[in-house]
Formats: C-alpha cells, structure tokens, sequence
C-alpha cells in the first residue's frame, strides 16, 4: 500500500498541482490547508495553522512523506518550526521543500531591505529550519512563478507612470514545471538541496512589465527608479535568477497567451 504524503499549502497555485500529480501517480494525499474540506478522489483535508502549530500535529500522523508549499511574505521559519517539531513526534521520513533562488544569497538586513525584500529570508530562516531538523529533506529553489510576475504586473499598471526598479532582471518559470519536479522529488528517496529549476529567459523587468502592458492593451509610462540597499544590488548582480539552469521550457509569453487580460 502506497504511504500517505502531506502537501502543505495544497489549495494554493503549486500545492493544488503538486497534489494533482501525485494523485496520477496513484499516491495517497493529505493536503494541509486552513479550512477542512470533505475527502475527494482520494485526498483528504486537515485545517491547521502553520503560525501557530494549531492542528499540525493531526494532520502529520501517519504520513511517510512532507511536501512543504505553504509560504507568505515573512514567518516562513516559524511555520517551517512548528511543522518539523510535528514531523519528528510523527516520525515522518522525508520532507521536500520549495524554496526561492536568491535565498541564500540576497542580504536582507537593513530596513529597506526588510521592507521591500523579507520574502528571500523569509524562505532561508525555513530553510535553516528543515536543514536542522534531523528529518531527511530534498530543496529545492525555483526563481519566480508566472503568475506572481502576472499579479506584479497588474499591480504596477494600475498607475499611469510605472515605476520600474532600474537594473533588475527575472526568469521567470511555469508553476506546473515546478509541481513535476516536486512530485518527483516526494515520490523519490531524500536528495538533498537539488539544482535550481528556472525559466527559458532572463528578462529585465522593464520588458516583462511592457509585455504584460502590450497584451493587456494598456498604455502606461515607464519609469527608470534606481533602488537603494544591499539586496537591490545583489538582484541587479543576478542574485535572484541561475541562467545556468535554464531548464523550463514554457515562456512567459506562452503564459500571457493563455490568459485572459482585462484592462485595468
């Protein structure tokens, strides 16, 4: 009998297909999100709080393998905590992680940086967590979805006159690549920190913002806006994007086709 394998954050846009592919490979899922939902096509649902470990605990007993999706802004690691002291108690064999490229590398230390970048060491204080646990673990960093860049966009051009953070660059790569490799990785033996998974093309974002504009049928200004601080300078060095590891093969202009773009 196939052991049972909790994704956290399986409502959201990559737990929802990580747990889609891991139904097609026959697996038994458990999905951890905030609300309970009744069992369906073989995945069950536990509500729990990762913030404050309420319910984790139930939801991790008897499962064999931990497929870590949930992640916010800030918190990662406290969440990353309460999860893993469940894991042990449980006697959980194998946690896989997604993280984000740049975790280890842009410094978020100044409150500039903390104000407008906390997400990179959000995601490396629940890295720290699951290296120490004494779980088995597979890592692995992806540089941003298609669909963060997506509501990024939409969120800029709600202004006349964009700013654009002068110098920065992103590769941007599809969510359901994304989901193949963890299922992958959950259906497999603990790996480790494994290479980085990143899109087809490195784009400034000057050209991701005009090409979301251009399809969206919106007319906007762009604006050149120099960013202070220590992690602007590392995304402008290429901290966020692993041009070695072009291995996506969606675009992001593959993505743009196969959305519908209300002007905004």
């Amino acid at each position: 009998m196939a052991s049972t394998i909790l994704v956290t954050g399986g409502t959201g846009v990559l737990g929802r297909q990580v747990v889609t592919r891991l139904r097609a490979a026959g697996q038994p899922v458990r999905v951890l999100s905030r609300h309970v939902r009744p069992a369906h096509d073989g995945v069950e649902y536990f509500a729990a709080d990762l913030s404050s470990g309420e319910g984790v605990g139930p939801a991790v007993e008897g499962v064999a393998t931990i497929v870590h999706c949930a992640g916010t802004q800030k918190g990662d690691g406290d969440k990353a905590r309460h999860l893993v002291e469940a894991a042990k108690r449980a006697g959980v064999g194998h946690i896989v992680f997604i993280s984000v490229v740049g975790a280890d590398t842009i410094p978020v230390e100044s409150g500039i940086d903390r104000a407008a970048f906390a997400y990179f060491a959000s995601k490396r204080d629940a890295e720290r967590v699951i290296e120490s646990s004494g779980i088995p673990w597979s890592m692995l960093r992806a540089t941003q979805f298609f669909e963060l860049t997506l509501l990024t966009a939409q969120a800029m051009a709600k202004l006349p006159v964009i700013p654009v953070p002068a110098g920065f660059r992103f590769q941007p790569v599809d969510s359901g690549e994304v989901a193949d490799r963890l299922a992958e990785l959950a259906l497999g033996a603990p790996a480790g920190l494994v290479p980085d998974l990143a899109g087809p093309t490195v784009h400034s974002m000057k050209d991701l913002i005009r090409s979301y504009i251009v399809a969206a049928g919106l007319h906007r200004l762009l604006l050149p806006l120099p960013m202070p601080g220590g992690a602007a300078q590392a995304i402008r060095a290429g901290a966020n994007i692993a041009a070695d590891r072009t291995v996506g093969r969606a675009t992001w202009e593959d993505f743009l086709a196969t959305r519908s773009l209300a002007r905004v």
